[in-house]
């Protein structure tokens, strides 16, 4: 199968976007009961946005010709135990820059609601009550971004007005950049009881599932706000829900383990929490970012140029 000739599955309608290469043959699937085509004449899946790994992995031994696996999402966690079914030398893209903006918003949205007491004056209106009174502000505080990747990066481009005391960085290996050191997930311990707020934005993967256990936890100081914009599985729910029952620490939450966390869990109504559902990179400006990466990755692949965002390849 030539690139020329190839199937390539989209969860868009292809007339909803502009750019795409007129030799490749586009077929639509948004996760649906019927396959658009034969699985085994797809040579570039694009992965269904949101829809979970059942369906995301669903097609996939069946997809004996299919060259190129594409993710919507930064993160991979939901397609990567199915890659076994695949061919060798398959290359999985993931969609780096489609998802910073927005999550980088939505991060800097938690942080300022939770400080500033946001839950609080909603059910107050709900009850007419003038809950007036001092709160915490983002500025002078210690900011860990846990995971400096694209989205780390964003959230520190982000949080650059707030006059934020420091904001310390910390990545899967220490690096140097243009805002300064990025320092190894080693480094934790001695960096969690220096922060006011730690992020989490790291990917999820055999090194971060569970890495904020009760260690982890015990390790921050009094007061401090958990971020997590991440995956639901870096966090020990049991260990986060002991911290929050106590009232040592506050957390803001836009993924859960479980995930969608099922009514009558204890996490909605732990107290000093905010939660909302997984809505980090679902805004207005997914659908033009998403669209403008498959139109010049397509570009690329029908032209037999390198892809961007490979992040792994069959082996």
């Amino acid at each position: 199968m030539t690139a020329t000739t190839a199937d390539v599955w989209l969860p868009f309608p292809p007339e909803e976007i502009e750019g795409l290469p007129e030799t490749l043959n586009y077929l639509f699937w948004d996760g649906a009961t019927d396959y658009p085509g034969n699985p085994a004449d797809c040579a570039y899946y694009v992965v269904p946005y949101m829809k979970g790994p059942e369906i995301a992995q669903r097609p996939l031994a069946a997809m004996s010709g299919v060259q190129v696996v594409q993710t919507l999402s930064a993160g991979i966690d939901h397609v990567e135990p199915g890659l076994p079914l695949l061919p060798s030398g398959v290359r999985l893209c993931n969609a780096k820059g489609v998802h910073e903006a927005s999550t980088a918003e939505l991060t800097l949205a938690l942080i300022l609601a939770s400080l500033r007491g946001f839950p609080g004056f909603v059910h107050g209106q709900d009850k007419e009550e003038w809950r007036s009174g001092f709160y915490p502000a983002l500025a002078d505080k210690s900011v860990l971004i846990v995971g400096y990747g694209s989205i780390g990066s964003a959230i520190e481009d982000r949080l650059a007005p707030f006059e934020c005391a420091r904001v310390a960085r910390v990545a899967r290996s220490a690096r140097t950049t243009a805002r300064g050191l990025v320092h190894a997930l080693d480094d934790l311990p001695a960096l969690l009881p220096e922060a006011d707020v730690v992020i989490l934005s790291t990917p999820l993967n055999a090194s971060t599932q569970g890495l904020v256990g009760a260690d982890f936890l015990a390790a921050m100081r009094d007061g401090a706000l958990l971020v997590n914009v991440a995956r639901g599985g870096v966090v020990d729910t049991k260990a986060l829900l002991s911290e929050l029952e106590s009232g040592r620490l506050r957390a803001a939450l836009d993924v859960t383990d479980p995930e969608p966390l099922p009514q009558g869990h204890p996490l909605w109504h732990a107290p000093n929490v905010l939660i909302t559902p997984h809505v980090g990179g679902s805004t207005s400006a997914f659908e033009p970012r998403a669209k403008r990466l498959l139109a010049a990755q397509l570009t690329r692949f029908a032209a037999g140029e390198p892809l961007r965002n490979v992040v792994a390849t069959t082996g």
